[in-house]
């Protein structure tokens, strides 16, 4: 009986967790319809004359799909092996933050507009159409950005140290002058907003030492902006030439984790048996 029971379990997971069955595919395909349709409600919820019209529909459709969510979600951890490996992955963490807004909008009003990170999920739309190739492509940018991530750390440092500085300069250059730099963190704010090239426009200098220091901050924007580029896109490049192996979309039964090679035998993240 116990065997049977965990062949249940096992049959189940293949049909929630994977789309290589007909079964498993149609359940994610259906997830997917309710997830787009969470979103829409969402979105036409905050129109006042659709939301405002029909309150009540939009209240019970909400926590309709909510409750069904809640449901998967537990579902989903109680066909884990090890259902903190799930809990704290990417999926384990959207899925949770998916049903999070409309439990909040019982204390707090509101809330239930954050459900649109719903959007999220729709990421496994690679998995159910079998589209293993952007799965890999996944993989080589997932690991171009963290391989990136310490030169762009190191970059960003000086950039905020640069800004930091020139925002002191600039406070102590405007001060008194009504240009708005009346303190340190508004200049530094007004640093910020210029070296990114938004150029909001609220504060502005009007000293000509001012000015020229605006004007080297905003030719320092446009390398802000091109080195972090040049970064990743140097990685993306390399590891385009390393030609990682295409993955598949199995789910490991013990934590849940998919980006396994096609002849992988075991999960690659704990080891237990594909």
């Amino acid at each position: 009986m116990a065997n049977e029971k965990q062949s249940f379990k096992d049959r189940l997971h293949e049909i929630v967790f994977e789309a290589d069955t007909p079964v498993g595919k149609a359940f994610d395909v259906t997830l997917l319809v309710f997830i787009v349709l969470s979103v829409l409600v969402v979105m036409l919820e905050s129109v006042d004359s659709i939301g405002g019209q029909y309150p009540e529909v939009f209240y019970y459709l909400e926590w309709g799909i909510t409750i069904l969510f809640t449901l998967e979600y537990l579902l989903r951890i109680w066909l884990t092996r090890k259902p903190m490996k799930y809990v704290f992955s990417f999926y384990g963490i959207v899925d949770f933050l998916a049903i999070l807004p409309t439990y909040l909008s019982i204390f707090f009003t509101g809330t239930q507009y954050l459900a649109t990170i719903r959007a999220l999920r729709l990421l496994r739309i690679f998995r159910v159409f079998k589209a293993a190739k952007y799965l890999s492509e996944a993989s080589t940018l997932y690991n171009a950005i963290m391989s990136s991530g310490r030169k762009i750390t190191v970059f960003l440092v000086g950039v905020l140290s640069a800004v930091l500085i020139i925002g002191s300069a600039m406070y102590l250059i405007e001060e008194g002058e009504g240009s708005g730099f009346d303190s340190i963190p508004h200049s530094v704010y007004w640093a910020i907003v210029t070296v990114t090239t938004v150029g909001y426009g609220d504060i502005a200098p009007v000293t000509p030492l001012g000015q020229f220091l605006s004007a080297i901050l905003m030719i320092l924007g446009y390398g802000v902006l091109a080195v972090p580029t040049g970064i990743v896109s140097a990685e993306l490049v390399r590891g385009e030439l390393d030609e990682l192996p295409e993955v598949s979309t199995q789910a490991c039964p013990s934590c849940s984790l998919e980006g396994h090679d096609k002849d992988a035998v075991h999960c690659k993240y704990c080891g237990e048996k594909l």
